[in-house]
């Protein structure tokens, strides 16, 4: 089914909607969650919370891409419950990738930095338009998606060593990029 007729069950508020949209995108959100909890139990529940959000969202909203909606609600839930069990000393699968990327991306949730959040969320993907497409879509799987850095490693013939030293130098150049544009780290 087209992400419009799915977008169109949403709006008359016909409970099918959910069906279609788990047909169509239950293993992209359950991987998105998995990747980031490394939790079956944990990345299902956020599936199922992902799914009532958008039942919530749609209407008003009509995403223009359902798949980047989903993606962007089953991540932003993922990410809470993960912070929620390491306060409770559960750590997953996230740790890592935001452990590597503290170095170059700064830190802090005050009001005033919203705009501060989106300059700098422009600023990363103006960064990422000058890659070339292959690094772009590591960066990306790796720090978006939360793949493993061996699976990428694997699916691109490299060793796990030359992945990690190749996310290594994205993110020095990352941060470098930000650096230059005035942001600090």
């Amino acid at each position: 089914m087209e992400d419009s007729q799915i977008i169109t069950l949403y709006i008359r508020r016909d409970e099918t909607a959910i069906v279609e949209t788990d047909r169509k995108y239950g293993p992209f959100c359950r991987r998105l969650a998995e990747n980031i909890l490394a939790v079956r139990e944990d990345a299902e529940e956020c599936v199922s919370d992902t799914y009532h959000a958008a039942w919530n969202a749609i209407p008003p909203e009509e995403p223009r891409s359902l798949r980047a909606f989903l993606g962007r609600i089953v991540r932003n839930l993922s990410i809470s419950r993960w912070r929620a069990g390491r306060a409770q000393k559960r750590c997953g699968g996230m740790e890592v990738l935001l452990s590597e990327l503290e170095d170059c991306v700064p830190a802090g949730e005050t009001a005033e930095e919203g705009l501060e959040r989106r300059v700098l969320g422009e600023l990363i993907s103006r960064w990422l338009d000058g890659l070339p497409a292959e690094d772009r879509r590591l960066f990306i799987r790796r720090y978006w998606y939360g793949e493993a850095a061996g699976a990428l490693a694997e699916e691109t013939g490299r060793t796990a060593n030359q992945m990690a030293q190749r996310m290594l130098r994205l993110r020095t150049s990352l941060r470098k990029a930000l650096e230059a544009e005035g942001v600090d780290l």
